[in-house]
């Protein structure tokens, strides 16, 4: 059956752009983190099974597509108005919002599938994980907070990767989660700046409009800072290897040079510092996990 004329044809080329399928690069990596470190340290052994690999992807990936493509349909008003996103895919026309709602239903749907293939505790926290993926576009509207609400909403991912292993919270999960938190801060207030002007006379809450661009990249800094201190902190709680803490040093250099890209009177590179910078600290500290899980278990 032919499209009708007034709505879009879809590709799979449109859904991946329309959720930025490439920035999940962004938490999977900690899921996994999660996933590997708590295995080692609960079965002895890095491997968690192919199963777990399998489902702690599907709900992560999907989730992270419910969000965005949410994200976008909530959106659209305020995209549209943005000379910088009036070209995404839905106030261009490409997906239509009724589209747009039937990514989110199925999205949810695997995640529920996946969460349930887990075990029970993932299952019962999932109606908390949606409310936070869901609510984030709404908390731009009313605090300069929503970046912090990013922060828990991503973080999760890696303190789910744990849970879906032990079924349970322990002090590595909270840490975890901790440093995904105040990494997406610091990572979220730098992109908010690419769009200083517009949030402002607009209404839009973001830490750049309330407090400045100068102020807003020095609490990224601080939140950063923070994040390698933690990263530290799950290391000893974890009992890494030298692996793990070499990675958590390629870490702090990362997140130094993102710092070293954007200032008050130079953002032209802000796009860089949120996309590359936090792509290679992802793929660092996954790269860290595995070299250390697979040392610790063959030693």
């Amino acid at each position: 059956m032919s499209a009708s004329p007034t709505t879009p044809r879809l590709t799979a080329k449109t859904l991946l752009e329309l959720v930025k399928f490439e920035h999940t690069v962004f938490a999977l990596p900690f899921a996994y983190a999660g996933m590997l470190l708590a295995s080692m340290q609960f079965r002895g052994s890095g491997w968690p099974g192919l199963g777990v690999l399998l489902w702690v992807t599907l709900a992560m990936a999907s989730a992270r597509t419910a969000a965005m493509a949410a994200n976008r349909i909530i959106d659209r008003t305020i995209d549209a108005r943005n000379p910088r996103t009036a070209g995404r895919d839905i106030p261009a026309g490409r997906v239509s919002v009724g589209q747009g709602w039937a990514l989110v239903l199925g999205s949810l749907l695997v995640m529920a599938l996946a969460s349930w293939q887990l075990n029970p505790l993932c299952l019962a926290l999932m109606p908390i994980a949606v409310l936070f993926l869901i609510g984030y576009p709404y908390t731009k509207r009313f605090t300069w907070l929503c970046h912090l609400w990013l922060g828990v909403t991503d973080g999760a991912a890696a303190a789910g990767g744990w849970i879906a292993v032990t079924g349970h919270f322990d002090m590595g999960a909270w840490l975890l989660w901790l440093v995904v938190i105040f990494w997406m801060v610091g990572l979220d207030t730098i992109y908010a700046t690419m769009d200083f002007d517009f949030d402002r006379q607009h209404g839009i809450q973001s830490i750049p409009a309330r407090f400045g661009i100068g102020p807003a990249l020095r609490i990224a800094a601080t939140s950063h800072a923070l994040t390698f201190v933690l990263l530290l902190a799950v290391g000893f709680a974890v009992g890494a290897s030298f692996w793990y803490f070499l990675a958590a040093l390629a870490m702090g250099g990362i997140l130094l040079y993102e710092h070293r890209l954007v200032n008050p009177n130079d953002l032209t590179r802000a796009n860089v510092a949120f996309f590359d910078a936090n792509m290679w600290l992802a793929l660092t500290m996954l790269g860290g996990v595995v070299a250390d899980v697979l040392w610790r278990t063959l030693t």
